[in-house]
């Protein structure tokens, strides 16, 4: 490397030690991971009021392109934004405390409901409390659909690709990573023949005060370029280690148990998981859902939006699920072990092969993608799965639903072409009300999410319990 490069970053990390102390950092990241409700929407304003409007620690600029590259990756996009700001702030050390702090609260919240969950689930008040949030869930999903479709499909491409994604996923049940991929090539080739069409531009939050962010001050008195030219050296040692902590369990448990336990099973399925979770936690929550319900029979359809609502009330990424899922897989079939044992020791697994990969992303591409900041290409690519990803949300939304407001859904299948027909005499009309109330306040009178989801919960437990008790 240029010896005048690397004289530049040593001034940066000399001076940025003294700029941004790294305690006062870990607090501030803590204060982020425990304001982190509401999914990546409100996980991602949290940390640009705070670190761009209230520290400035980072300016706006460099907030967004960090967030662009984020939102192409495979995985929960907030927890990778947290994850990418604090290896600008602190390098490696920073990016490993502020992607694990905010990852803990929320395991540690979903762990402690599963156990209750599967410890409690029969009984009639949980049963009941349980009813209204999954209404209330289905709720924030299509308010989640229509929040992404405002802000990505911006012309009639965009809405192409919206529909088609819709009509792959939901008619034709075309694998959901094949989606993504193929949005992303026609994103790609669109830059090249219509840029315009295939670069979605989003609108800034405004930045509060005028004075330079820290980070840009640092970087300006250094003279340095944070990325500086990548070395291919130093990215494969990177890569080799983040890859050892990733995939090093999956070949123990291979060894030890055998590719058919339960254990190998949950390993081997999340970190399929983590390469495929493009578009956020909505978006592949339609493909983790009919795999655990149809395929492995972890879950029935109802107590995955159980978990969904779980994920929804408790800080932290929506993707966190995946250890609800794995703590029920595990727990029903505990191998010999303890149920709450093996229940345990599944979430902990589902989140390690979840959340490691991330930190192999980040940890990877940050200097590469600091180097390539207003690439025409990537831009394009984003915009395209943006839009691919509407479509498939609007899929788990209709999946949902049919699932929380019918108690019966027929499954048709003629020619290639899949058919969901609710069996209309089984309509749960309270559920309907309850979805009804839940999306009007939070369309229509703007209550907040958590507000809707416990209120729900409290109508839909009143009426569960007056009712059917």
């Amino acid at each position: 490397m240029d010896a005048s490069v690397t004289g530049a970053d040593d001034r940066y990390a000399s001076m940025q030690s003294h700029t941004v102390p790294f305690r006062e950092a870990i607090f501030v990241w803590l204060r982020v991971a425990v304001l982190s409700f509401g999914g990546p929407a409100g996980q991602i304003a949290v940390m640009h009021r705070i670190l761009v409007e209230e520290k400035r620690w980072i300016g706006e600029a460099r907030f967004l392109h960090a967030l662009n590259y984020c939102m192409l990756l495979p995985g929960p996009e907030a927890q990778q934004l947290a994850t990418y700001i604090g290896w600008l702030l602190h390098r490696t050390p920073g990016g490993l405390v502020a992607g694990t702090l905010f990852v803990l609260p929320g395991f540690l919240s979903i762990l402690a409901l599963s156990v209750l969950y599967a410890g409690f689930r029969e009984l009639a008040l949980v049963q009941a409390l349980f009813f209204g949030i999954k209404a209330a869930v289905l709720a924030v999903v299509i308010e989640a659909v229509l929040r992404i479709g405002r802000r990505a499909l911006r012309n009639t491409g965009m809405y192409l690709i919206a529909a088609s994604a819709f009509v792959a996923i939901f008619f034709l049940e075309v694998s959901f990573p094949l989606i993504i991929v193929a949005a992303a090539l026609v994103g790609l080739i669109g830059s090249r023949l219509d840029p315009r069409r295939f670069v979605v531009a989003y609108d800034p939050p405004s930045a509060g005060g005028v004075a330079e962010p820290v980070l840009d001050a640092v970087l300006t008195s250094a003279g340095a370029k944070l990325g500086g030219p990548p070395r291919w050296r130093r990215s494969l040692r990177v890569a080799g280690f983040w890859a050892t902590l990733w995939l090093l369990p999956l070949g123990v448990l291979i060894a030890t148990l055998g590719w058919d336990h339960v254990f190998t099973q949950i390993g081997l399925f999340f970190s399929r998981l983590a390469v495929v979770t493009f578009g956020g936690a909505y978006a592949v929550l339609a493909y983790m859902a009919q795999e655990t319900v149809q395929h492995y029979g972890w879950l029935a359809p109802g107590e995955m939006l159980d978990g969904l609502g779980m994920a929804e009330t408790t800080p932290g990424p929506l993707i966190q699920v995946v250890q609800f899922v794995a703590f029920m897989g595990a727990y029903r079939d505990p191998g010999g072990l303890e149920p709450y044992v093996a229940g345990v020791l599944a979430s902990l697994l589902a989140t390690w092969v979840t959340f490691v990969p991330c930190f192999l992303w980040i940890f990877v591409g940050a200097p590469y993608v600091e180097s390539l900041r207003g690439n025409r290409a990537l831009g394009a690519a984003l915009s395209a799965v943006t839009a691919a990803v509407v479509g498939v949300v609007l899929n788990l939304a209709i999946w949902f639903a049919l699932h929380v407001l019918f108690g019966e859904v027929t499954v048709l299948r003629r020619f290639g072409i899949t058919l969901h027909l609710p069996v209309v005499q089984t309509a749960d009309l309270a559920a309907i009300a309850l979805a009804a109330g839940s999306l009007v306040a939070m369309l229509r009178l703007r209550v907040g999410m958590l507000a809707v989801i416990f209120g729900s919960a409290l109508l839909g437990a009143a009426w569960h319990l007056a009712v059917r008790t």
